[in-house]
């Protein structure tokens, strides 16, 4: 990647990364950097885009943050692996969310049904549940 194109994004202050993150109108030369993002609340507000490309999500799903991976495992265009990594997580919040996803097999469904985690067990017996989105004006689409 262009190192001028580096140093200028890394000069644009935080709070206008968040704004890009969450714009309509993102340019896409500053897409590889925002995802990538040192900033986790920067990077959790781009995972919440609905024009996310497939390797945009892998990114983001292996990111180290919590919310990053949670925002992830709400979308309806993840990999059948994808898919699996999330119910296989150790982290229960992040089989909680995946728990309620319409990719879900009916196996993964069985075994969040038998997680040890009783709130993982409640959310996959509400069965599948098509995330809703919401575009505020200036906003790209996001999942809600």
């Amino acid at each position: 990647m262009n190192d001028e194109l580096r140093r200028n994004y890394k000069a644009i202050p935080i709070p206008q990364r968040m704004d890009m993150a969450l714009s309509a109108d993102l340019e896409p030369q500053w897409r590889h950097f925002i995802v990538r993002d040192q900033h986790s609340q920067v990077k959790a507000y781009f995972s919440r885009r609905v024009d996310l490309t497939a390797e945009e999500v892998a990114i983001l799903l292996a990111d180290l943050d919590q919310t990053v991976r949670l925002n992830c495992a709400k979308r309806d265009d993840l990999t059948p692996e994808q898919v699996e990594q999330c119910v296989s997580d150790r982290d229960p919040n992040l089989r909680y969310f995946i728990a309620r996803n319409t990719l879900l097999t009916d196996d993964q469904r069985a075994r969040l049904l038998a997680d040890e985690d009783p709130l993982v067990r409640k959310a996959a017996a509400k069965g599948p549940k098509r995330r809703e989105t919401r575009a505020r004006p200036g906003q790209a689409p996001m999942i809600r």
